[in-house]
């Protein structure tokens, strides 16, 4: 036999096409609806810990402390069995739906640092001139301060979201049938490893490949002529 297929037979990888297929596409509909939620919650949580109220502050850091000091692994199965226990209405939902809440919960945090350094970056002069020209604080923030901030941190939200996509794998241990599932299927029905992992590890980079390049186009949309002029 061909050492190269001996070592990765293409064929049999080929066989399990529609089930990478089906789980490719359950990975980026988790990972995507995860993503807006956790831009969003992260905002707020960024707005929050910038508050100079203690009543705020202090609960939104114990859970952004709560997050980083615990793994995903045991935050999946705490929403998997504590979020029924706590809201009741939550039983009927299927195991994606706790699966996405329990990757919102985790990334929420990471986004929301992110953004606050963002804001943070925002020349304190153009808050002062949007202040004199009578802008509210919510107007500040929404037409001056958040456009800018999402601008200035858009290589460490890509970061993040590169990890948000790589944490669905985890998943699996809830019975969602994610990417990392279907080769695990693989393995376990035809005992071949190196198709199944690698197959696995080829997709997770052909992903973030399309991040990369997405990235760079944002990024170029947003500084207009600049960005050929500092090349």
């Amino acid at each position: 036999m061909n050492p190269i297929v001996e070592f990765y037979n293409y064929r049999i990888v080929a066989q399990y096409l529609n089930r990478f297929a089906e789980g490719l596409a359950n990975t980026l509909t988790a990972a995507g609806i995860a993503l807006v939620l956790s831009v969003l919650f992260g905002t707020l949580i960024a707005i929050a810990l910038l508050s100079r109220r203690a009543i705020i502050t202090r609960p939104i850091a114990a859970y952004v402390e709560f997050i980083r000091s615990t793994p995903l692994l045991v935050q999946i199965y705490l929403v998997y069995y504590g979020l029924p226990a706590l809201v009741p209405v939550t039983k009927s939902w299927n195991d994606m739906y706790f699966g996405i809440a329990a990757l919102v919960l985790n990334s929420s945090p990471y986004m929301g640092e992110i953004i606050r350094a963002g804001i943070g970056s925002v020349p304190r002069g153009q808050i002062e001139g949007a202040k004199a020209v009578g802008m509210s604080y919510g107007q500040r923030m929404r037409y001056v301060v958040l456009p800018q901030a999402f601008a200035n941190t858009l290589p460490p939200l890509i970061g993040q979201t590169a990890v948000l996509i790589k944490d669905t794998s985890l998943l699996s241990i809830i019975t969602v049938f994610e990417f990392t599932s279907a080769g695990i299927l693989l393995n376990s029905e035809r005992v071949r490893p190196n198709e199944s992992f690698l197959t696995i590890a080829a997709g997770y980079l052909a992903i973030y490949a399309v991040m990369v390049l997405l990235s760079h186009f944002v990024r170029r949309r947003l500084a207009g002529p600049a960005w050929n002029g500092g090349a």
